[in-house]
């Protein structure tokens, strides 16, 4: 599948490593001003902190930008845009705020405690993927409902609706050119009488599992 992965919307997590706290922060942004404005934002927020480390990939003109924010170099900064690097993750900004517990961390901590903070911040945005899908919509009775679903998921869909009503009706989003197979799987387990409806293309953000994410 094509297109390209971006975060579904914020997410924010936080922990605590050896007294100190971590706070990590996520956003999709369209372009470096996005980016600049949440980092100038986190900063003022958090003036009393002892670091404000972040990091963003544009994926238009290709800006890629982090800072260690006064952490040993290669510390901070970096380890918190490897992540991004690591999962393809474009038009994203994170910022990790630290404040200083007493205890120093070394270079390998503050490593993994920066990566864990970006990567835990991921995690509650959750991953979309910015692509042409197509918009569909399948009803069928709830004795093939298992083995519909599972096809849809097979084929890549990603599930937005399920209605219970006197039929089951399924409202999903497949990757582009995917439904004329779908429609032979679903005919060849129904008899003929399951059929998917194309409803339009959308170039969009749909959100997928983890499990997608890292295919």
């Amino acid at each position: 599948m094509s297109g390209y992965l971006v975060p579904a919307r914020f997410g924010e997590a936080e922990f605590v490593e050896k007294r100190s706290r971590f706070i990590g922060r996520v956003w999709p942004v369209e372009n470096e001003e996005e980016a600049v404005a949440h980092i100038k934002e986190m900063r003022e927020k958090h003036w009393d902190a002892t670091h404000n480390v972040y990091a963003y990939i544009i994926r238009e003109g290709g800006a890629m930008r982090y800072s260690d924010d006064g952490e040993p170099g290669g510390t901070s900064g970096m380890p918190t845009l490897n992540v991004f690097r690591a999962g393809e993750i474009f038009n994203v900004c994170c910022v990790v705020t630290r404040y200083f517990g007493g205890i120093l961390l070394g270079t390998g901590g503050l490593v993994r405690a920066y990566s864990q903070a970006a990567k835990l911040a991921l995690e509650a945005a959750g991953v979309s993927r910015m692509d042409i899908w197509e918009s569909t919509v399948t009803a069928c009775p709830y004795s093939l409902y298992e083995r519909v679903r599972r096809e849809l998921e097979a084929a890549g869909a990603v599930i937005e609706n399920v209605d219970y009503g006197a039929d089951i009706t399924i409202e999903a989003f497949l990757p582009s050119g995917t439904s004329g197979e779908v429609n032979i799987r679903l005919a060849d387990i129904s008899a003929g009488s399951v059929e998917l409806l194309v409803l339009g293309q959308e170039y969009r953000a749909v959100e997928i599992s983890r499990e997608e994410a890292v295919e």
